[in-house]
């Protein structure tokens, strides 16, 4: 028990700028063993997700004019929760120690007794502006870079930023925050000597799908924030190096930057469709529909999977059915090899390649990704007369299987694995973004996140078309007034990806 007063430390960790991909080990280490967390409105939500489900979350707020917090409640809050005993993560945009108030909170840590370590992050100072193609550093342009808070009113007389003194410093200036103040901060530079020309750029939302670079000159930089309605979170570069955007410009140039993607699979699933299409530059929207529950009657699934060496064939159709199979599979028998001599057929490669993670080998996948495609291969095998064969699939699934394979002789029995039920949740706030900002593209990868997305009655935002993963799936799309604009040719997620790369790849 020694050790108790180091497992309540805290832990004030940098969530970096916006990207997933930026966040360091340690800050992910850290929110996968935290109790408690309290995180800031810049912090991306899907961090999370690498929380354990019992950790309490505490959204401390900090959006510019709407305080949820404030700082002293911060800080006594942290205090308050480590002396509990429990492991506290404190989340902050960017860096803790880079304009973001983590000095004080480590100060009242400290003089509390309380152990705390400090995570560095990327801060949006260097992230931004390197997403934006600015190098805030250049041979032959500048030799140091200033970074400044725009959190200040400018028009106060004992302003402790020294307008004059930057003007003179010269190099690379980086703002942080204070866009909102961009008129008065612009107008303060230029009666400190500094030239009207000099290239200025605003970076939004930096690092992630929905960023935006504004760029103009000290002198019309904050008419064209007025013109374009440019808002805040954003960061600001001031000096030489901002021309050099035309020519590095990367982040903003791939193939879906600038698209709003929304994504229905389960919070589960989810993941792989939304980091395929954030690579590609998308704003992502991660709407789970469905959420996977286990089945109305488990305990009969249950004895079905106890006798599972007694098949002569294992179907599966579905990844969620394989993950509930061998769920129960593990909690009956502590041994692979209690699964006998059954084979093992899967519908479509990510069902084939989970049954692959448990290191069992699939005998038959069909070509193509539907049901009758199995029925097919079965035929081409030789038939199935008189053999035993467990399907492991959803509730209320189609009848396609169980019918045409007792057609062909077969012994069969379906096992109701999971069912799927609405997702009535909204904790990254997806719906309330998709309902205020709209969307260019949903992405249906089942008939049940088409049903059960039209199910959740949510406003259709204007404009928004529709990607789907394949015939079925399509088919279940049309039967619901919706047009399709896009199917993928294969019906994997890969293949929906790539589908909608070349749509709007044809449509630039």
């Amino acid at each position: 028990m020694g050790d108790k007063k180091m497992a309540a430390k805290c832990s004030l960790v940098g969530a970096g700028p916006g990207d997933l991909g930026l966040v360091t080990l340690r800050a992910k280490q850290c929110i996968e063993e935290a109790e408690v967390i309290v995180y800031d409105y810049l912090c991306n939500p899907e961090m999370l997700k690498w929380a354990p489900e019992s950790a309490e979350k505490i959204y401390a707020g900090k959006k510019a004019g709407e305080h949820t917090l404030t700082q002293e409640g911060i800080n006594a809050l942290l205090v308050e929760k480590a002396n509990e005993g429990r492991r506290v993560v404190r989340l902050k945009g960017g860096d803790p120690f880079v304009f973001g108030r983590g000095g004080e909170e480590a100060q009242a840590l400290a003089a509390a007794g309380v152990p705390f370590e400090v995570v560095p992050g990327v801060t949006s100072a260097i992230a931004g502006p390197a997403y934006a193609g600015i190098p805030i550093t250049h041979r032959g342009s500048n030799s140091h870079v200033t970074f400044f808070t725009g959190h200040e009113d400018p028009a106060k007389m004992e302003s402790s930023l020294d307008f004059a003194a930057l003007a003179q410093l010269g190099g690379t200036q980086v703002m942080l925050m204070g866009v909102e103040r961009i008129g008065a901060i612009s107008k303060k530079m230029l009666a400190s000597g500094m030239r009207p020309e000099l290239p200025v750029a605003l970076i939004r939302w930096a690092t992630t799908g929905r960023q935006e670079t504004l760029v103009g000159t000290l002198s019309d930089i904050a008419q064209r924030v007025a013109a374009t309605g440019f808002e805040a979170p954003a960061v600001a570069v001031f000096g030489d190096v901002v021309s050099l955007r035309d020519e590095l410009n990367w982040f903003e140039q791939r193939p879906l930057a600038g698209k709003r993607v929304v994504v229905t699979r389960t919070r589960a699933q989810a993941g792989v469709l939304s980091e395929q299409l954030r690579v590609l530059g998308a704003d992502v929207l991660e709407l789970p529909t469905i959420r996977i529950e286990p089945p109305t009657d488990l305990r009969a699934f249950a004895e079905l999977v106890q006798d599972a060496h007694a098949y002569d064939w294992i179907v599966f159709t579905s990844p969620n059915g394989v993950n509930s199979f061998f769920d129960l599979f593990y909690k009956l028998y502590d041994d692979a090899r209690e699964i006998g001599a059954a084979r093992i057929a899967a519908i479509g490669p990510a069902t084939a390649q989970r049954v692959k993670d448990f290191r069992l080998h699939v005998d038959l996948q069909p070509d193509e990704y539907v049901a009758e495609a199995v029925v097919r291969e079965f035929k081409k095998e030789g038939g199935v007369e008189n053999l035993r064969i467990l399907l492991a699939r959803a509730e209320k699934a189609r009848d396609v299987l169980p019918r045409e394979l007792s057609a062909m002789g077969a012994i069969v029995d379906d096992g109701i694995a999971y069912r799927t039920v609405p997702e009535t949740r909204d904790d990254n706030g997806a719906r309330r973004r998709l309902s205020e900002e709209g969307a260019d593209l949903i992405t249906f990868t089942s008939s049940s996140t088409v049903e059960n997305y039209m199910a959740l009655g949510l406003p259709w935002p204007r404009g928004m078309q529709v990607a789907s993963i394949g015939p079925v799936t399509s088919k279940t799309a049309r039967d619901l007034g919706l047009t399709v604009n896009v199917e993928a040719r294969r019906h994997d997620i890969p293949g929906l990806v790539e589908a909608v790369r070349k749509f709007y790849g044809t449509k630039s």
